[in-house]
């Protein structure tokens, strides 16, 4: 893997409009940096099967850093359900090292296929959902619902090396009757117990595996994580910013869009129908 303008300055950029994405969306951004840094890292020479876990491993790796930053904004903005943050997050940290695990032992095109699916049905599911009032006295305040929530959002997450927000804010909506605001703000520090199950998973996984980039602790390439994380952190308070200054409906049309680009993108259709995308 060869550090060259080009590698340097699209991780940059991608770090710019993750912590964007993160702050704005109560989402990690692991939907942005895990397709990016597969197409990074396959176009420097590795194979696709190595690729995609060092992709996974290093999003989560920026993710944790990047959910600090947005969670502190959106405290700051009374904008988190702190019982769903605690009962969702230890869950769902526990389940997602379990799906980090089965990540190391699969190949790299079940994996973006799943991605890909997982990416676009969430967005059809968000977009097709009444958004509740802005009224939080509507929010399912349930211990028990938390828990079990955790269980999906936490394996997929570890199996696709995202924070999982990018699927608790559908569900916060559409299932718990969060205001989107509220469900952005939320799933902001639940993404540290994510990422962070998911992280561990692939670091010991990872250890003695042949053919990975130097500076890599297991599966997580420490440069490109320190180079994404440098742009991702202050971008995600801008991205929080952002987030209280637009309406629930164009919050909820940008992420879908975002969500059904890099779904297509990672199941090849753009290739298949010679879009230069």
């Amino acid at each position: 893997m060869e550090l060259t303008f080009f590698f340097l300055a699209a991780l940059l950029l991608t770090g710019l409009l993750v912590g964007t994405a993160s702050g704005l969306f109560g989402v990690g951004g692991g939907f942005i940096l895990v397709p990016i840094q597969y197409w990074l890292l396959t176009a420097s020479g590795l194979s696709a099967d190595l690729a995609i876990r060092i992709s996974f491993a290093t999003s989560l790796a920026v993710i944790l850093p990047t959910a600090v930053s947005g969670t502190y904004a959106h405290h700051c903005r009374r904008c988190i359900h702190w019982d769903a943050v605690v009962w969702m997050g230890v869950t769902a940290a526990v389940v997602s090292y379990l799906g980090a695990l089965l990540a190391t032992h699969l190949p790299a095109r079940p994996l973006e296929v799943i991605f890909a699916v997982v990416l676009i049905l969430g967005a059809f599911r968000m977009y097709f959902a009444d958004l509740p009032s802005c009224e939080i006295a509507s929010v399912v305040n349930s211990r028990r619902t938390y828990l079990l929530w955790g269980i999906p959002v936490g394996f997929i997450s570890g199996l696709l090396g995202i924070g999982g927000g990018i699927l608790m804010v559908p569900v916060m909506v559409v299932f718990l009757r969060f205001p989107i605001h509220h469900a952005i703000g939320t799933s902001t520090p639940i993404i540290l117990f994510t990422a962070a199950g998911g992280l561990i998973s692939y670091i010991i996984n990872g250890i003695g595996v042949a053919g990975l980039p130097p500076y890599s602790l297991g599966y997580v390439n420490l440069i490109n994580a320190l180079i994404l994380a440098v742009a991702t952190i202050p971008m995600a308070q801008v991205g929080a910013w952002l987030a209280h200054r637009v309406s629930g409906l164009q919050l909820r049309g940008a992420l879908v869009f975002v969500m059904c680009f890099f779904g297509l993108k990672m199941l090849g259709l753009f290739s298949w129908l010679g879009l230069p995308l």
